[in-house]
């Protein structure tokens, strides 16, 4: 849109970096991958069958898969699906979604001074939503910070820029989904003050070449 500002007319464009979309879990899903990780955490064979931890980078306390007959009786990849097409739609509304397949999902059980490190994941999509959130993740070393970081995940986008932040910064919260390019590097900080778990789920997946091509 043109501007006037002194006289003087112009457009802001940016017509670079790559979108991220925020949404919400349905709370069927959310309670039935609750009562999923539970029972797992309770059966030591399980937990050793599902045990992705060794896949993974995060330094937290477990990683569990997510198996493909539990994500097809959620509708997991059905809602994960739908959410992706209308994210190509509003990128590009010529383009349509033909493919859409979940390559892996895990459940990842982080407690205090537990972290992911920076890294990226496989595939096209990517997405990270929380199931179990601490009501309170700790204070900052130094009283007067006025940035808590702890238990947040940051998107990170390259480097910096004139005019724009290589950092989109998220702070957990129980129902809330993002979905983002695989590409994309992401860390979660470690937290602190509290025993409570922080429990999200996350995703590989990929779609077709057209739709990938945006």
């Amino acid at each position: 849109t043109a501007l006037k500002k002194n006289s003087m007319e112009f457009e802001i464009l940016r017509p670079f970096g790559p979108s991220i979309v925020k949404m919400k879990i349905p709370n069927e899903i959310i309670v039935e991958m609750n009562t999923y990780t539970d029972e797992i955490i309770k059966d030591e064979i399980k937990s050793n069958l599902l045990d992705h931890g060794n896949k993974l980078v995060g330094n937290v306390h477990q990683e569990i898969l997510l198996d493909t007959d539990f994500m097809k009786k959620i509708k997991w990849g059905e809602f994960l699906a739908n959410a992706c097409k209308q994210w190509v739609e509003k990128n590009d509304s010529r383009k349509k979604l033909k493919k859409f397949e979940i390559i892996k999902s895990w459940i990842v059980r982080q407690y205090k001074h537990e972290y992911n490190p920076i890294h990226w994941h496989s595939g096209h999509i990517s997405g990270v939503g929380y199931l179990k959130v601490p009501k309170n993740l700790g204070s900052t070393v130094q009283r007067n910070k006025n940035i808590n970081g702890n238990g947040k995940l940051e998107l990170i986008d390259g480097s910096k820029k004139l005019f724009a932040k290589p950092v989109y910064t998220v702070t957990p919260s129980e129902g809330e989904l993002y979905l983002f390019p695989n590409y994309m590097m992401h860390a979660v900080y470690p937290f602190s003050d509290t025993d409570e778990e922080r429990r999200s789920v996350s995703f590989n997946a990929k779609i077709d070449d057209e739709a990938a091509s945006l």
